[in-house]
């Protein structure tokens, strides 16, 4: 926090500490309530100094539009539709990325992938939700996971038939399992999913 002043530290510290606590930050009257300004013109005099100083970014017409700029670029990334041939976390797949607790989920995640489509809603997973991934080499039998085959990804519970054949199982009626075959098929594993999202 080099060459702010200390009112301007409170501020940010404020604005850090609504964001962690609340997940949003505080409006211009929150900022002069808890700092004892007269108005929240004195608090957005500040936050404009905050901004000139490149440590906030000031979003115009909206009453908690403070962006932390160190935020930017840290979070979990949201994963969205992934073009054929691309790595999953390529920066053309990324949407956004979201600060989440860290005890939200009982393993780490790495990233969030949105769902498309209804094939496995009786696990609750349906479309537009987030799945939380964590990156793994290895899966075990009845696993929800990530995968690539050729070239597409897609999410289904990991299963293995009588034969050894590896089956990635839909979670609703409609739609077939998907049968791999190591000789027509590429198949690689993205991760496991770890926990979903909700989309209201």
């Amino acid at each position: 926090m080099k060459g702010l002043t200390e009112r301007q530290k409170e501020i940010l510290n404020l604005i850090k500490s609504d964001l962690r606590n609340k997940g949003f930050p505080p409006t211009r009257a929150d900022i002069a309530n808890a700092l004892g300004f007269k108005s929240p013109n004195a608090a957005e005099q500040h936050l404009r100094a905050l901004e000139k100083k490149g440590v906030i970014k000031i979003r115009s017409g909206a009453s908690r539009g403070i962006l932390l700029h160190e935020e930017k670029d840290s979070g979990i990334p949201i994963v969205g539709l992934v073009a054929a041939g691309q790595p999953l976390l390529a920066e053309e797949n990324i949407e956004d990325k979201i600060k989440i607790p860290t005890n939200m989920f009982k393993k780490s995640v790495d990233y969030l992938l949105r769902v498309k489509g209804n094939s496995m809603i009786d696990l609750g997973i349906h479309e537009n939700d987030l799945v939380a991934v964590k990156k793994e080499k290895e899966c075990r039998e009845g696993q929800v996971i990530i995968a690539r085959i050729n070239e597409e990804v897609t999410v289904k519970t990991f299963r293995i038939d009588g034969e050894g054949q590896v089956i990635l199982e839909s979670a609703n009626p409609d739609y077939k399992n998907i049968k791999i075959n190591p000789e027509k098929e590429d198949f690689f594993l993205e991760g496991i999913c770890v926990g979903v999202i909700k989309s209201f």
